[in-house]
Protein backbone atom coordinates (compact mmCIF):
# COMPACT_ATOMS: atom_id res chain seq x y z
CA UNK A 1 0.00 0.00 0.00
CA UNK A 2 1.44 3.38 -1.00
CA UNK A 3 1.05 6.21 1.52
CA UNK A 4 1.61 9.82 0.52
CA UNK A 5 2.32 12.42 3.18
CA UNK A 6 1.22 16.04 2.97
CA UNK A 7 1.80 17.86 6.27
CA UNK A 8 0.04 15.74 8.90
CA UNK A 9 -2.30 14.25 6.34
CA UNK A 10 -1.32 10.74 5.22
CA UNK A 11 -3.24 9.51 2.21
CA UNK A 12 -3.37 6.02 0.72
CA UNK A 13 -2.34 6.43 -2.92
CA UNK A 14 -4.66 3.69 -4.27
CA UNK A 15 -7.73 5.14 -2.57
CA UNK A 16 -6.83 8.65 -3.70
CA UNK A 17 -6.60 7.51 -7.32
CA UNK A 18 -9.93 5.69 -6.93
CA UNK A 19 -11.50 8.89 -5.59
CA UNK A 20 -10.20 10.94 -8.52
CA UNK A 21 -11.59 8.38 -10.98
CA UNK A 22 -15.04 8.44 -9.32
CA UNK A 23 -15.00 12.24 -9.40
CA UNK A 24 -14.19 12.21 -13.12
CA UNK A 25 -16.94 9.67 -13.83
CA UNK A 26 -19.50 11.95 -12.16
CA UNK A 27 -18.20 15.18 -13.64
CA UNK A 28 -17.75 13.91 -17.22
CA UNK A 29 -20.68 11.46 -17.19
CA UNK A 30 -18.13 8.96 -18.45
CA UNK A 31 -18.12 5.16 -18.38
CA UNK A 32 -16.19 3.85 -15.38
CA UNK A 33 -14.30 1.15 -17.31
CA UNK A 34 -12.94 3.68 -19.81
CA UNK A 35 -11.73 6.16 -17.16
CA UNK A 36 -10.37 3.33 -14.98
CA UNK A 37 -8.32 1.81 -17.82
CA UNK A 38 -7.03 5.23 -18.87
CA UNK A 39 -5.88 6.14 -15.34
CA UNK A 40 -4.40 2.71 -14.60
CA UNK A 41 -2.39 2.80 -17.83
CA UNK A 42 -1.04 6.23 -16.84
CA UNK A 43 -0.06 5.08 -13.34
CA UNK A 44 0.69 1.36 -13.81
CA UNK A 45 4.45 1.73 -13.20
CA UNK A 46 3.81 3.57 -9.92
CA UNK A 47 1.32 1.03 -8.55
CA UNK A 48 1.64 -2.46 -7.10
CA UNK A 49 -0.69 -5.28 -8.27
CA UNK A 50 -2.39 -4.97 -4.86
CA UNK A 51 -3.00 -1.25 -5.46
CA UNK A 52 -4.43 -1.91 -8.94
CA UNK A 53 -6.69 -4.60 -7.49
CA UNK A 54 -8.02 -2.29 -4.77
CA UNK A 55 -8.62 0.60 -7.18
CA UNK A 56 -10.50 -1.66 -9.62
CA UNK A 57 -12.54 -3.20 -6.80
CA UNK A 58 -13.56 0.21 -5.41
CA UNK A 59 -14.47 1.68 -8.81
CA UNK A 60 -16.52 -1.30 -9.89
CA UNK A 61 -18.08 -1.71 -6.45
CA UNK A 62 -19.05 1.92 -5.88
CA UNK A 63 -20.42 2.26 -9.42
CA UNK A 64 -22.45 -0.95 -9.05
CA UNK A 65 -23.79 -0.27 -5.56
CA UNK A 66 -24.23 3.52 -5.75
CA UNK A 67 -27.97 3.58 -5.02
CA UNK A 68 -27.62 1.33 -1.97
CA UNK A 69 -24.62 3.30 -0.67
CA UNK A 70 -26.52 6.58 -1.07
CA UNK A 71 -29.48 5.17 0.86
CA UNK A 72 -27.16 4.43 3.78
CA UNK A 73 -25.69 7.95 3.58
CA UNK A 74 -29.25 9.34 3.72
CA UNK A 75 -29.86 7.32 6.88
CA UNK A 76 -27.08 9.07 8.81
CA UNK A 77 -26.60 12.44 7.09
CA UNK A 78 -28.59 15.51 8.08
CA UNK A 79 -27.38 17.16 4.86
CA UNK A 80 -29.22 16.23 1.64
CA UNK A 81 -27.15 14.33 -0.92
CA UNK A 82 -27.39 17.09 -3.52
CA UNK A 83 -25.77 19.53 -1.12
CA UNK A 84 -22.81 17.32 -0.26
CA UNK A 85 -19.63 18.08 -2.23
CA UNK A 86 -18.93 15.59 -5.09
CA UNK A 87 -15.56 14.80 -3.46
CA UNK A 88 -17.07 14.11 -0.05
CA UNK A 89 -20.01 12.04 -1.29
CA UNK A 90 -17.62 9.80 -3.23
CA UNK A 91 -15.38 9.46 -0.16
CA UNK A 92 -18.46 8.36 1.80
CA UNK A 93 -19.48 5.90 -0.92
CA UNK A 94 -15.98 4.44 -0.96
CA UNK A 95 -15.90 4.13 2.82
CA UNK A 96 -19.34 2.53 3.09
CA UNK A 97 -18.60 0.12 0.23
CA UNK A 98 -15.48 -1.08 2.06
CA UNK A 99 -17.35 -1.47 5.36
CA UNK A 100 -20.38 -3.30 3.91
CA UNK A 101 -18.95 -5.38 1.07
CA UNK A 102 -15.19 -5.84 1.59
CA UNK A 103 -14.69 -8.26 4.48
CA UNK A 104 -10.89 -8.24 4.19
CA UNK A 105 -10.66 -4.52 5.02
CA UNK A 106 -11.12 -3.66 8.72
CA UNK A 107 -13.74 -1.02 9.41
CA UNK A 108 -11.15 1.09 11.24
CA UNK A 109 -8.95 1.19 8.12
CA UNK A 110 -11.87 2.14 5.87
CA UNK A 111 -12.89 4.94 8.25
CA UNK A 112 -9.38 6.30 8.84
CA UNK A 113 -8.42 6.34 5.16
CA UNK A 114 -11.71 8.07 4.27
CA UNK A 115 -11.14 10.72 6.95
CA UNK A 116 -7.62 11.37 5.60
CA UNK A 117 -9.04 11.85 2.10
CA UNK A 118 -11.70 14.21 3.45
CA UNK A 119 -8.99 16.33 5.09
CA UNK A 120 -7.29 16.74 1.71
CA UNK A 121 -10.34 17.12 -0.55
CA UNK A 122 -12.89 18.81 1.72
CA UNK A 123 -13.36 21.82 3.98
CA UNK A 124 -12.20 21.98 7.58
CA UNK A 125 -15.36 20.30 8.87
CA UNK A 126 -15.51 17.62 6.17
CA UNK A 127 -13.34 15.10 7.98
CA UNK A 128 -15.55 15.28 11.09
CA UNK A 129 -18.65 14.83 8.91
CA UNK A 130 -17.17 11.78 7.17
CA UNK A 131 -15.93 10.31 10.45
CA UNK A 132 -19.30 10.75 12.17
CA UNK A 133 -21.22 8.96 9.40
CA UNK A 134 -18.80 6.11 8.79
CA UNK A 135 -18.46 5.32 12.53
CA UNK A 136 -22.23 4.65 12.60
CA UNK A 137 -22.29 2.41 9.50
CA UNK A 138 -22.58 -1.35 10.10
CA UNK A 139 -23.14 -4.34 7.81
CA UNK A 140 -26.65 -4.60 9.27
CA UNK A 141 -27.54 -1.34 7.48
CA UNK A 142 -27.55 -3.32 4.24
CA UNK A 143 -29.33 -6.32 5.77
CA UNK A 144 -32.17 -4.03 6.91
CA UNK A 145 -33.15 -3.37 3.29
CA UNK A 146 -34.26 -7.00 2.93
CA UNK A 147 -37.02 -6.35 5.50
CA UNK A 148 -38.73 -3.74 3.28
CA UNK A 149 -42.29 -4.91 2.54
CA UNK A 150 -42.79 -3.20 -0.81
CA UNK A 151 -41.29 -5.54 -3.44
CA UNK A 152 -40.15 -2.83 -5.85
CA UNK A 153 -38.50 -0.78 -3.11
CA UNK A 154 -36.88 -3.88 -1.55
CA UNK A 155 -35.44 -5.11 -4.85
CA UNK A 156 -34.24 -1.60 -5.73
CA UNK A 157 -32.33 -1.07 -2.47
CA UNK A 158 -30.96 -4.61 -2.05
CA UNK A 159 -29.70 -4.84 -5.64
CA UNK A 160 -28.90 -1.15 -6.23
CA UNK A 161 -31.20 -0.96 -9.22
CA UNK A 162 -33.22 2.19 -10.05
CA UNK A 163 -36.90 1.71 -9.30
CA UNK A 164 -38.00 2.42 -12.87
CA UNK A 165 -35.84 -0.43 -14.21
CA UNK A 166 -37.15 -2.78 -11.52
CA UNK A 167 -40.71 -1.81 -12.46
CA UNK A 168 -40.02 -2.48 -16.15
CA UNK A 169 -38.48 -5.87 -15.38
CA UNK A 170 -41.37 -6.82 -13.09
CA UNK A 171 -43.86 -5.78 -15.77
CA UNK A 172 -42.19 -8.05 -18.32
CA UNK A 173 -41.11 -10.99 -16.13
CA UNK A 174 -42.89 -10.98 -12.76
CA UNK A 175 -41.40 -10.31 -9.31
CA UNK A 176 -39.35 -13.49 -8.90
CA UNK A 177 -37.53 -13.39 -12.25
CA UNK A 178 -37.10 -9.60 -12.09
CA UNK A 179 -35.38 -9.91 -8.71
CA UNK A 180 -33.07 -12.62 -10.02
CA UNK A 181 -32.18 -10.46 -13.05
CA UNK A 182 -31.31 -7.56 -10.72
CA UNK A 183 -29.18 -9.82 -8.51
CA UNK A 184 -27.38 -11.29 -11.53
CA UNK A 185 -26.70 -7.79 -12.86
CA UNK A 186 -24.37 -7.27 -9.89
CA UNK A 187 -22.25 -10.34 -10.60
CA UNK A 188 -18.72 -9.79 -11.83
CA UNK A 189 -18.67 -10.78 -15.51
CA UNK A 190 -16.57 -13.60 -16.88
CA UNK A 191 -13.82 -12.94 -19.40
CA UNK A 192 -15.14 -14.75 -22.45
CA UNK A 193 -13.33 -15.07 -25.76
CA UNK A 194 -14.25 -16.28 -29.23
CA UNK A 195 -11.64 -18.40 -30.99
CA UNK A 196 -10.84 -17.18 -34.49
CA UNK A 197 -11.43 -20.34 -36.50
CA UNK A 198 -9.71 -18.72 -39.51
CA UNK A 199 -6.33 -18.68 -37.76
CA UNK A 200 -6.19 -21.33 -35.07
CA UNK A 201 -7.87 -24.44 -33.72
CA UNK A 202 -9.48 -24.21 -30.30
CA UNK A 203 -7.26 -26.92 -28.77
CA UNK A 204 -4.11 -25.17 -29.98
CA UNK A 205 -5.19 -21.83 -28.51
CA UNK A 206 -6.03 -23.48 -25.17
CA UNK A 207 -2.54 -25.02 -25.13
CA UNK A 208 -0.88 -21.63 -25.85
CA UNK A 209 -2.87 -19.83 -23.15
CA UNK A 210 -2.42 -22.52 -20.51
CA UNK A 211 1.34 -22.40 -21.06
CA UNK A 212 1.10 -18.80 -19.82
CA UNK A 213 -0.78 -19.83 -16.67
CA UNK A 214 -4.19 -18.78 -18.03
CA UNK A 215 -7.04 -21.12 -17.13
CA UNK A 216 -9.42 -21.99 -19.98
CA UNK A 217 -12.87 -23.41 -19.40
CA UNK A 218 -15.56 -24.56 -21.81
CA UNK A 219 -18.88 -22.72 -21.29
CA UNK A 220 -21.51 -24.80 -19.50
CA UNK A 221 -24.51 -23.61 -21.40
CA UNK A 222 -26.62 -26.21 -23.15
CA UNK A 223 -29.07 -23.64 -24.56
CA UNK A 224 -26.45 -21.97 -26.74
CA UNK A 225 -24.02 -22.89 -29.46
CA UNK A 226 -20.75 -22.19 -27.65
CA UNK A 227 -18.26 -24.26 -29.66
CA UNK A 228 -16.18 -21.21 -30.62
CA UNK A 229 -16.03 -19.77 -27.07
CA UNK A 230 -13.86 -20.11 -23.97
CA UNK A 231 -14.09 -18.64 -20.48
CA UNK A 232 -10.74 -17.43 -19.13
CA UNK A 233 -9.48 -16.88 -15.61
CA UNK A 234 -6.14 -15.87 -14.10
CA UNK A 235 -5.59 -13.46 -16.98
CA UNK A 236 -4.50 -9.82 -16.78
CA UNK A 237 -4.14 -7.20 -19.51
CA UNK A 238 -5.69 -9.57 -22.02
CA UNK A 239 -5.22 -7.23 -24.98
CA UNK A 240 -1.47 -7.25 -24.37
CA UNK A 241 -1.27 -11.00 -24.96
CA UNK A 242 0.57 -11.93 -28.15
CA UNK A 243 -2.26 -14.33 -29.02
CA UNK A 244 -4.69 -11.40 -29.01
CA UNK A 245 -2.37 -9.23 -31.11
CA UNK A 246 -1.96 -12.10 -33.57
CA UNK A 247 -5.73 -12.27 -34.01
CA UNK A 248 -6.23 -15.73 -32.54
CA UNK A 249 -9.24 -14.61 -30.55
CA UNK A 250 -11.76 -11.84 -29.90
CA UNK A 251 -13.17 -10.79 -26.53
CA UNK A 252 -16.92 -11.42 -26.83
CA UNK A 253 -19.74 -12.49 -24.54
CA UNK A 254 -21.55 -15.76 -25.26
CA UNK A 255 -24.90 -14.03 -25.77
CA UNK A 256 -23.54 -11.48 -28.24
CA UNK A 257 -22.05 -14.24 -30.33
CA UNK A 258 -25.39 -16.03 -30.63
CA UNK A 259 -26.87 -13.29 -32.82
CA UNK A 260 -24.30 -14.00 -35.54
CA UNK A 261 -24.62 -17.76 -35.03
CA UNK A 262 -28.42 -17.71 -35.35
CA UNK A 263 -28.21 -15.64 -38.56
CA UNK A 264 -26.16 -18.54 -39.98
CA UNK A 265 -24.43 -16.73 -42.88
CA UNK A 266 -22.96 -18.78 -45.74
CA UNK A 267 -19.70 -18.20 -47.65
CA UNK A 268 -21.36 -17.19 -50.93
CA UNK A 269 -23.82 -14.69 -49.47
CA UNK A 270 -24.12 -10.92 -49.42
CA UNK A 271 -24.63 -9.90 -45.79
CA UNK A 272 -25.49 -6.57 -44.14
CA UNK A 273 -24.56 -5.64 -40.58
CA UNK A 274 -26.40 -2.33 -40.28
CA UNK A 275 -25.19 -1.35 -36.77
CA UNK A 276 -21.78 -2.95 -36.82
CA UNK A 277 -19.34 -1.10 -34.55
CA UNK A 278 -17.09 -2.03 -32.87
CA UNK A 279 -17.21 -5.16 -35.02
CA UNK A 280 -17.49 -8.15 -32.67
CA UNK A 281 -20.52 -9.65 -34.39
CA UNK A 282 -19.40 -8.45 -37.84
CA UNK A 283 -16.11 -10.32 -37.59
CA UNK A 284 -17.88 -13.41 -36.25
CA UNK A 285 -20.12 -13.36 -39.33
CA UNK A 286 -16.98 -13.26 -41.47
CA UNK A 287 -15.42 -16.16 -39.57
CA UNK A 288 -18.59 -18.23 -39.98
CA UNK A 289 -18.47 -17.40 -43.71
CA UNK A 290 -14.86 -18.64 -43.89
CA UNK A 291 -13.84 -15.15 -45.01
CA UNK A 292 -15.74 -15.63 -48.29
CA UNK A 293 -18.68 -13.72 -49.76
CA UNK A 294 -19.23 -10.05 -48.80
CA UNK A 295 -20.27 -8.18 -45.65
CA UNK A 296 -21.39 -4.55 -45.68
CA UNK A 297 -20.78 -3.01 -42.26
CA UNK A 298 -22.44 0.30 -41.39
CA UNK A 299 -22.15 2.73 -38.55
CA UNK A 300 -23.33 6.30 -38.19
CA UNK A 301 -19.90 7.51 -36.97
CA UNK A 302 -16.69 7.32 -39.01
CA UNK A 303 -14.44 6.72 -35.97
CA UNK A 304 -16.55 3.66 -35.10
CA UNK A 305 -16.26 2.17 -38.59
CA UNK A 306 -12.50 2.45 -38.07
CA UNK A 307 -12.87 0.16 -35.04
CA UNK A 308 -14.54 -2.44 -37.26
CA UNK A 309 -11.68 -2.17 -39.74
CA UNK A 310 -9.06 -2.50 -37.00
CA UNK A 311 -10.72 -5.62 -35.61
CA UNK A 312 -11.04 -7.15 -39.08
CA UNK A 313 -7.38 -6.47 -39.88
CA UNK A 314 -6.20 -8.00 -36.62
CA UNK A 315 -8.26 -11.13 -37.28
CA UNK A 316 -7.10 -11.49 -40.88
CA UNK A 317 -10.53 -10.77 -42.41
CA UNK A 318 -10.88 -9.02 -45.77
CA UNK A 319 -14.53 -9.49 -46.81
CA UNK A 320 -15.88 -6.63 -44.69
CA UNK A 321 -16.58 -3.33 -46.41
CA UNK A 322 -17.31 -0.52 -43.95
CA UNK A 323 -19.46 2.50 -44.69
CA UNK A 324 -20.53 5.54 -42.68
CA UNK A 325 -24.30 5.22 -43.02
CA UNK A 326 -27.37 5.93 -40.92
CA UNK A 327 -29.63 2.86 -40.85
CA UNK A 328 -32.64 5.01 -39.85
CA UNK A 329 -32.51 6.66 -43.31
CA UNK A 330 -34.15 4.59 -46.05
CA UNK A 331 -32.11 3.93 -49.22
CA UNK A 332 -34.31 2.68 -52.09
CA UNK A 333 -31.24 1.61 -54.09
CA UNK A 334 -30.64 -1.22 -51.63
CA UNK A 335 -34.04 -2.91 -51.90
CA UNK A 336 -33.69 -6.72 -51.93
CA UNK A 337 -29.88 -6.62 -52.19
CA UNK A 338 -28.93 -8.83 -49.23
CA UNK A 339 -29.26 -12.54 -48.47
CA UNK A 340 -28.84 -12.05 -44.72
CA UNK A 341 -29.14 -9.01 -42.48
CA UNK A 342 -28.04 -8.50 -38.88
CA UNK A 343 -29.73 -5.67 -36.97
CA UNK A 344 -28.07 -5.45 -33.57
CA UNK A 345 -29.82 -2.15 -32.95
CA UNK A 346 -28.97 0.61 -30.46
CA UNK A 347 -30.66 -0.10 -27.13
CA UNK A 348 -30.74 0.81 -23.44
CA UNK A 349 -28.31 -2.00 -22.63
CA UNK A 350 -30.19 -3.32 -19.59
CA UNK A 351 -28.85 -6.83 -20.32
CA UNK A 352 -25.19 -5.81 -19.91
CA UNK A 353 -25.39 -3.88 -16.63
CA UNK A 354 -23.00 -6.30 -14.89
CA UNK A 355 -20.42 -5.35 -17.53
CA UNK A 356 -21.34 -1.65 -17.64
CA UNK A 357 -22.94 -0.71 -14.30
CA UNK A 358 -22.92 2.98 -15.29
CA UNK A 359 -25.93 2.21 -17.50
CA UNK A 360 -28.13 2.17 -14.40
CA UNK A 361 -27.37 5.81 -13.64
CA UNK A 362 -27.16 7.17 -17.19
CA UNK A 363 -30.44 5.79 -18.54
CA UNK A 364 -33.80 7.40 -17.79
CA UNK A 365 -37.42 6.14 -18.23
CA UNK A 366 -38.04 8.65 -21.01
CA UNK A 367 -35.19 7.06 -23.01
CA UNK A 368 -37.46 4.10 -23.82
CA UNK A 369 -39.67 6.08 -26.20
CA UNK A 370 -36.68 7.66 -27.93
CA UNK A 371 -34.75 4.41 -28.42
CA UNK A 372 -37.75 2.34 -29.57
CA UNK A 373 -38.46 4.92 -32.27
CA UNK A 374 -34.93 4.40 -33.62
CA UNK A 375 -35.27 0.62 -33.37
CA UNK A 376 -38.55 0.60 -35.30
CA UNK A 377 -37.10 2.82 -38.05
CA UNK A 378 -34.05 0.60 -38.50
CA UNK A 379 -36.12 -2.59 -38.67
CA UNK A 380 -38.67 -1.08 -41.03
CA UNK A 381 -36.02 0.34 -43.40
CA UNK A 382 -33.55 -2.51 -43.43
CA UNK A 383 -36.18 -5.21 -43.83
CA UNK A 384 -36.75 -3.81 -47.34
CA UNK A 385 -33.11 -4.56 -48.18
CA UNK A 386 -33.65 -8.29 -47.62
CA UNK A 387 -34.11 -10.59 -50.60
CA UNK A 388 -37.23 -12.74 -50.81
CA UNK A 389 -36.42 -15.98 -49.02
CA UNK A 390 -33.74 -14.19 -47.00
CA UNK A 391 -33.19 -14.09 -43.24
CA UNK A 392 -32.93 -11.15 -40.84
CA UNK A 393 -31.90 -11.22 -37.19
CA UNK A 394 -33.12 -8.44 -34.89
CA UNK A 395 -31.18 -8.30 -31.63
CA UNK A 396 -30.49 -6.08 -28.62
CA UNK A 397 -28.42 -6.33 -25.46
CA UNK A 398 -31.51 -5.18 -23.59
CA UNK A 399 -34.16 -7.29 -21.86
CA UNK A 400 -37.08 -4.86 -21.84
CA UNK A 401 -40.17 -6.04 -23.70
CA UNK A 402 -40.69 -2.59 -25.29
CA UNK A 403 -37.34 -2.88 -27.11
CA UNK A 404 -37.75 -6.49 -28.13
CA UNK A 405 -40.95 -8.53 -28.45
CA UNK A 406 -43.15 -5.47 -28.83
CA UNK A 407 -40.99 -4.10 -31.66
CA UNK A 408 -41.05 -7.43 -33.54
CA UNK A 409 -44.76 -8.13 -33.01
CA UNK A 410 -45.74 -4.67 -34.27
CA UNK A 411 -43.45 -5.03 -37.28
CA UNK A 412 -44.90 -8.43 -38.22
CA UNK A 413 -48.46 -7.16 -37.87
CA UNK A 414 -47.71 -4.38 -40.40
CA UNK A 415 -45.52 -6.45 -42.76
CA UNK A 416 -47.26 -9.70 -43.65
CA UNK A 417 -44.49 -10.75 -46.05
CA UNK A 418 -42.34 -11.52 -42.99
CA UNK A 419 -42.71 -14.28 -40.43
CA UNK A 420 -40.90 -15.97 -37.58
CA UNK A 421 -40.69 -19.44 -36.22
CA UNK A 422 -41.71 -19.32 -32.56
CA UNK A 423 -38.47 -21.02 -31.55
CA UNK A 424 -36.51 -18.23 -33.15
CA UNK A 425 -37.47 -15.56 -30.62
CA UNK A 426 -34.89 -15.94 -27.85
CA UNK A 427 -34.75 -14.14 -24.51
CA UNK A 428 -31.40 -14.65 -22.79
CA UNK A 429 -31.41 -13.49 -19.18
CA UNK A 430 -28.12 -12.39 -17.57
CA UNK A 431 -26.24 -14.73 -15.22
CA UNK A 432 -22.64 -15.48 -14.21
CA UNK A 433 -21.72 -16.89 -17.62
CA UNK A 434 -23.57 -14.61 -20.02
CA UNK A 435 -25.13 -11.19 -20.63
CA UNK A 436 -28.81 -10.54 -21.17
CA UNK A 437 -29.79 -10.53 -24.84
CA UNK A 438 -32.78 -10.69 -27.17
CA UNK A 439 -32.51 -12.38 -30.57
CA UNK A 440 -35.26 -12.88 -33.12
CA UNK A 441 -34.86 -14.61 -36.49
CA UNK A 442 -37.22 -13.25 -39.15
CA UNK A 443 -37.84 -14.72 -42.62
CA UNK A 444 -38.99 -12.90 -45.74
CA UNK A 445 -41.44 -15.05 -47.66
CA UNK A 446 -40.60 -15.97 -51.27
Amino acid sequence: MHIEKEGKNMVDKAREIALKILYRIDKENAYSNIVLNEVLNENRKKLTPKDIGLISEIIYGVTTWRLTLDEIIKKYSKIKLKKISPWIINILRMGIYQIIFLDKIPKSAAVNESVNLAKRYGHSSSSNFVNAILRKVEKTDYDDFFEIEDDIDRISKTTSMPKWIVEELVKGNGIKIAEQICKNSNLKPNITIRVNRLKIAKKELIQKLEQKGIECKEPENEEMNTQDFLILSKVKNIENLQEFKDGFFTIQDLSAGQAAKILDPRPVEMVLDACSAPGGKTTYLAELMENKGKIKAWDIHEHRTKLVEQNANRLGINIIETQVKDATQYDKNLDEKFDKILLDVPCLGIGVIKRKPDIKWQRKPEDIEEITLIQRKILENCSKYLKKGGTLVYSTCSILKEENEEIVIKFLSENKQFEIDGENMVNILPNKEKDGFFICKIYRKK
